[in-house]
């Protein structure tokens, strides 16, 4: 009932955008000059044609003739279409990320119900439905781009890996990377969430297993506490919002929040000996993962770069800065958790019960952020050329407005990557 409710309230906000979104702006618009007018190649069977502006792999071009080959019938029997290419137009072709977004959503909403399973379905699905109207998600909705689909594709791949289907999850995984190819760091992140959950689960079955033997024996169990306490820490991280108090945010354990840092840090150590204690057995789990990486690797290697055309405006560089952005851009739109005096007032708190590691801990992100603004604030040129991206306006009038301004955003930067720590826990 609740992926039905979801799907039915993501759809009545779909809908109704894209027609308006149809109606005002009918002709292809910014990057859809170039990806449009290739699907429709796809349409007539040319699949030998590439548009060397184009810099993803072809795979929203395939979900697109997927997707048009569904709605054929109808078209023709409504005489709105007499043929696969004509089928395809601007207003089909957008509907694509219409249907992937409501898609989306109901992926969204089993992943909450996955990880939380005590949640009730209501605000599962008040939770999936809010994420479904992430800004820069919502906005690709109703243009023919990548975002929406290689979003999609990503979380299913998740949600196969949480569910333990790991040849599904890596064929979703192959799937996102042809769709956006940069999703292969994704796919590396959702392959290690699930060595992760693999090894935990061990972790559990032995010490329940050395729980019982010592309790037999009546032998003293407190050699086990580190292994108890590391499994239920990652437990807690990964389970998010067991709280009746605060259901969204977790904290660390007793066992790790006299050092937050030094308690992650042995968590990182025991999941790592624990992991290669299982080797073999993640080896044969995640195998498929690996093959994938191996194709990627092939494709680097024959196409000398990451993207596929416009390779001299798509060079490889170490742009730090951007990470800066991401975490103000990710605190901004989620403002009411991070912004306010209480949360600001529990921040500082964290800080002040372990000075000498908190101060430290800020005088170094402070450092690092200083050194990736200063040297490694990159303006892509299609961003300094087209004044139709938000963002081009966010550079010009904000970030390179004063000299100063790069730098004067830096303590924003801290706080809102410390918040976000915090939040996870």
């Amino acid at each position: 009932m609740g992926r039905i409710a979801t799907a039915a309230i993501v759809s009545l906000w779909v809908i109704p955008v894209s027609v308006l979104v149809n109606r005002i702006v009918p002709d292809p618009y910014m990057d859809e000059i170039f990806h449009i007018p290739q699907a429709q190649k796809y349409c007539n069977g040319d699949f030998m044609s590439w548009d060397p502006m184009i810099t993803t792999p072809p795979g929203l071009y395939y979900l697109s003739l997927v997707h048009v080959a569904a709605l054929l019938p109808s078209k023709y029997v409504l005489q709105l279409a007499s043929s696969f290419p004509e089928a395809c137009s601007t207003a089909v072709l957008r509907s694509v990320n219409g249907v992937l977004a409501v898609l989306c959503s109901i992926i969204v909403y089993e992943i909450i119900t996955h990880l939380r399973p005590a949640l009730d379905d209501r605000k599962a699905t008040l939770f999936a439905a809010v994420l479904a109207l992430y800004p820069l998600h919502w906005f690709f909705t109703f243009l023919y781009y990548t975002d929406v689909a290689s979003l999609t594709a990503v979380l299913a791949m998740y949600l196969a890996c949480l569910k333990k289907k790991y040849l599904f999850s890596a064929l979703l995984g192959a799937m996102a990377v042809v769709i956006r190819q940069t999703n292969i760091i994704w796919m590396l992140f959702v392959a290690c969430s699930g060595v992760i959950d693999i090894t935990m689960a061990h972790q559990k079955d032995r010490v329940e297993v050395d729980d019982s033997k010592a309790s037999n024996k009546g032998t003293n169990l407190s050699a086990l506490n580190t292994s108890v306490n590391v499994s239920s820490n990652l437990k807690r991280r990964k389970s998010r919002g067991n709280s009746k108090a605060n259901q969204h945010i977790f904290y660390p354990s007793n066992a790790s929040s006299a050092s937050p840092t030094l308690g992650l840090l042995h968590e990182i150590q025991a999941i790592v000996l624990s992991s290669w204690r299982i080797k073999w057995e993640l080896l044969v789990s995640f195998s498929p993962f690996f093959f994938v990486l191996l194709a990627f690797v092939a494709f680097l290697l024959w196409n000398g770069s990451v993207v596929l055309g416009a390779k001299e405006a798509h060079a490889v560089s170490p742009h730090f800065a951007q990470i800066m952005y991401f975490s103000i851009v990710s605190t901004l739109f989620a403002a009411p958790l991070h912004f306010t005096i209480g949360h600001a007032l529990d921040l500082f708190q964290s800080f002040w019960k372990n000075r000498l590691l908190g101060f430290l801990l800020l005088f170094l992100a402070s450092i690092a952020s200083l050194l990736s603004v200063h040297f490694f604030s990159i303006a892509h040129p299609y961003l300094l050329a087209d004044n139709r991206h938000y963002t081009f306006y966010l550079w010009r009038k904000i970030i390179i407005f004063h000299w100063s301004m790069k730098y004067l955003l830096v303590p924003f930067y801290v706080y809102s990557w410390f918040s976000i720590f915090r939040l996870l826990g």
